[in-house]
């Protein structure tokens, strides 16, 4: 990728992990499947597997997969004993560790607000040689009593701020509802990416969708322009005017 030119529209940018810069989906499935088997419960279909990747995990044990709180904890433990064998072999999406490296090059302050277990998070980015890319990386804690993606993006936004990280103009980009229910909790705008595992209608309430790596590196530098901007605004296929 070039270098960025010195454009800079957002004071920091806090990225989402999983279906944004990582492209985990086959380790979380076949987690999932591991672990609902081993439970001894009907493995859900890919499909439905896919949905579990966003959300507190916990929470969607329970709420998706049906199991009590016990059951939900248990679940949790063998998923996170098995996606640990099996986390590191998820690559980075191409050309996302080039955009991480331009926008540090350029003095872009970068944050990952995730809600995996932030200790499996920082291991996944070293492993990938993009930890140090990051000002902060924050993530859910291990108790879960941090979990929820509003929570997560308050704790980044926190630790930049001590950090001395100006945070007045904060963007997020994910690729899921759930990061933009939890930037706008605290008043952050979000880009989605369109190569994650979102549905189109997640997009309806993002700033911008961007197709691709260049068209996000676009967005990040110089702004989301509604009226110019291809990826901008766009209408989202399944939304219904005006919802």
């Amino acid at each position: 990728m070039k270098p960025l030119g010195p454009g800079r529209a957002w004071s920091v940018v806090l990225f989402d992990l999983d279906g944004t810069i990582v492209d985990s989906a086959a380790g979380i499935v076949e987690s999932l499947a591991h672990t609902f088997e081993a439970m001894g419960a009907a493995v859900p279909s890919e499909e439905i597997l896919r949905s579990y990747v966003g959300p507190p995990l916990l929470e969607a044990l329970r709420m998706q997969g049906g199991f009590t709180d016990v059951d939900a904890w248990n679940a949790l433990s063998i998923y996170r004993d098995h996606y640990g064998e099996v986390a590191m072999h998820a690559p980075a999406f191409a050309g996302l560790p080039e955009l991480l490296g331009a926008l540090a090059d350029a003095g872009i302050p970068l944050a990952v607000a995730t809600s995996k277990p932030e200790p499996m998070a920082r291991r996944i980015l070293e492993h990938l040689g993009l930890a140090s890319r990051f000002a902060v990386i924050a993530g859910a804690s291990e108790d879960e009593t941090r979990s929820t993606k509003a929570d997560i993006v308050s704790d980044a936004l926190a630790r930049l701020r001590a950090a001395k990280v100006d945070t007045s103009r904060p963007v997020m980009v994910g690729d899921r509802g759930y990061d933009v229910v939890g930037a706008s909790a605290n008043e952050v705008p979000t880009i989605l990416v369109a190569w994650g595992y979102g549905s189109p209608i997640e997009a309806h309430d993002a700033i911008a969708v961007a197709d691709t790596v260049d068209e996000l590196a676009a967005m990040l530098t110089s702004g989301v322009d509604a009226a110019s901007h291809p990826g901008a605004r766009r209408t989202v296929p399944g939304a219904a005017a005006g919802a």
